[in-house]
C-alpha cells in the first residue's frame, strides 16, 4: 500500500510517499505485491502511463468532477496536502451544506480504479460506481450504482449490520476478511471491474469476488434494501462517486485503468 513518509509537515511539503509492497501499478494487485518503489503523491509514473493508468485527482483541483446533477464542486469539498476531503463544519439535514456527492466527468465500462481513503472518527461514506446521472430519475447516485463502503468500524452504528462495514458490497456481501485501517489512518481501496465480474481490495487482499448482470445479482439485490430501486445494479457503464454521508473523509491517488 501507498504510505506517506514522516509527519503531516512533511507530507504538505513533499507529497512524497513510500509503496510498502502493496498494489500501486499493473493489472492486478497481485502483480505489485512485490514491488518496492517511491512516487509522488497524485502523480502516474512512466510504467503506470505505459500501463495505461490515468489520475481522477490531480491533488491541487476539483478538475475532473462535478456534484451530482451537473452543478460545480461544492466549497464543502476542499483541496489541501494533496487530498480532497469534505469539511463538515456546516451540516445540512444528513449531509453538509454545499457539500454533496461529487462524482467523475467521465464515465467507465470495464476499469481498474485504485484510490486511497481516510475515514474521521465514527464516519460514514463510500466509492460509488456505475452512476447514472439521471437527475430527474434517481435523486441520489447509489439509487443506480454499487458501492464499497467506507467506514470507521469502531465507531460508526452500521458496522454493526452485517453487509454495512468497511470494504463490503454494501448491503450486497460482506468482506471475506478485514484488513481496514482504523480511522484516521490511510486505507489502499481498489474496484475492479471487467466483463460482469467484480472484485474489492483493500489494501492489497482481495475481499469480494461476485458476478453482476446475472441471475444470482439480480436475487441478491433483490433480497437486499435496493429492492424498491429498480434500475440499482443494472447499468453498465457510469461514473465514479465520492459520497458525502455527513461525515469527513479524505481521498487521495485516485487513478483509472480502462480495461
Amino acid at each position: 500500500m501507498i504510505k506517506m513518509i514522516g509527519s503531516a509537515m512533511l507530507l504538505a511539503a513533499t507529497f512524497a510517499c513510500n509503496s510498502k509492497g502493496k498494489s500501486t501499478g499493473g493489472d492486478t494487485p497481485a502483480d505489485t505485491l512485490k514491488s518496492k518503489t517511491e512516487m509522488t503523491a497524485n502523480t502516474l509514473s512512466d510504467a503506470q502511463k505505459a500501463e495505461g493508468w490515468q489520475l481522477l485527482f490531480d491533488g491541487q483541483s476539483t478538475k475532473g468532477w462535478h456534484r451530482y446533477g451537473g452543478k460545480p464542486v461544492g466549497s464543502a469539498w476542499k483541496i489541501a496536502d494533496g487530498t480532497i476531503y469534505l469539511d463538515t463544519a456546516q451540516k445540512e439535514n444528513w449531509q453538509i451544506k454545499d457539500g454533496g456527492d461529487i462524482v467523475s466527468d467521465d464515465e467507465f465500462d470495464n476499469f481498474h480504479l485504485k484510490l486511497e481513503w481516510k475515514i474521521a472518527k465514527d464516519g460514514n461514506s463510500g466509492i460509488i460506481f456505475f452512476v447514472h446521472e439521471d437527475t430527474a430519475k434517481y435523486k441520489w447516485p447509489w439509487e443506480t450504482g454499487p458501492e464499497m463502503q467506507v467506514l470507521d468500524n469502531s465507531g460508526h452504528p452500521d458496522s454493526k449490520i452485517i453487509k454495512h462495514r468497511a470494504g463490503d458490497l454494501y448491503d450486497l456481501i460482506s468482506s471475506s476478511k478485514e484488513t481496514v485501517k482504523p480511522a484516521g489512518e490511510w486505507n489502499l481501496a481498489e474496484i475492479k471491474s471487467e466483463n460482469g465480474k467484480l472484485d474489492f481490495y483493500l489494501n492489497g487482499e482481495n475481499i469480494v469476488s461476485t458476478t453482476m448482470w446475472d441471475d444470482a445479482w439480480k436475487k441478491m439485490i433483490a433480497g437486499s434494501k435496493f429492492i424498491k430501486m429498480p434500475d440499482f445494479g443494472t447499468y453498465k457503464k457510469g461514473h465514479i462517486a465520492l459520497q458525502d454521508h455527513g461525515n469527513t473523509v479524505w481521498y487521495r491517488n485516485i487513478m483509472i485503468k480502462k480495461l
